[in-house]
């Protein structure tokens, strides 16, 4: 792990230096869906300690293992209404929100004990039917509805653009980071694009990524694939 890790950050230092992005700008989420709680505590040691999970009840099993951690845990999978109450109270961040009622019942479901819980718009960027998110034209209705909410705190964007894109995602990262932009002219205090994973991190970093989703390109292929 540590030499994949290494050569990560290598890329990642020099994608970021080419498109003159300061040492700070660039977040690497590890995804760990199917992942043990072990490599989570392994990669830990490593100084990463931002952890993505798609599945509730698998996040909510590692957390209680790796409850001893400082870790800031990200909610990245679809959400369904009736995990919404978990998800408000055992995450940091959660970059799947594509619905005012989702918003609405993290808002109302996050204890009162925890500070605001961080929220990106995840925006179907390419407009498949196969993946979640609002379009692009439903970004600003959302965004407003969810500024206004007192225990969010909207951040920005996230997106997973198509995996068949003949310039490997390279535009729609450019239109969310111009979609980003746009709206901080009503939210200046949006930070956020939560794009790249494991195939085309580097574009989404010469496009503003702030926060990439690493997976397999950090642990490795999942058990039981090549």
């Amino acid at each position: 792990m540590q030499h994949r890790l290494d050569a990560l950050q290598q890329r990642i230092r020099q994608s970021r230096e080419a498109a003159g992005r300061a040492a700070d700008t660039v977040t690497l989420l590890a995804v760990s869906k199917t992942r043990s709680a072990a490599e989570i505590r392994a990669l830990a040691t490593l100084g990463i300690t931002d952890i993505g999970e798609n599945y509730l009840q698998e996040a909510l099993a590692k957390q209680a293992e790796l409850a001893d951690l400082a870790l800031t845990w990200h909610f990245i999978g679809p959400i369904q209404s009736n995990k919404t109450r978990d998800i408000a109270s055992h995450f940091n961040w959660v970059h799947s929100v594509d619905r005012a009622r989702i918003a609405h019942r993290l808002n109302d479901q996050r204890p009162t004990g925890l500070p605001p819980l961080n929220v990106c718009i995840q925006v179907n960027v390419d407009d498949e039917r196969s993946k979640s998110g609002v379009s692009l034209a439903e970004v600003p209705e959302l965004a407003a509805v969810i500024a206004a909410l007192p225990q969010l705190r909207l951040r920005g964007m996230m997106a997973i653009p198509r995996a068949d894109a003949a310039d490997g995602g390279r535009a729609a990262f450019r239109t969310l980071a111009m979609t980003l932009s746009q709206l901080r002219h009503t939210i200046p205090a949006l930070d956020t694009l939560s794009m790249g994973m494991s195939g085309d991190f580097e574009a989404a970093i010469a496009e503003g990524a702030t926060i990439i989703r690493l997976g397999t390109a950090l642990f490795g292929p999942r058990p039981g694939r090549a």
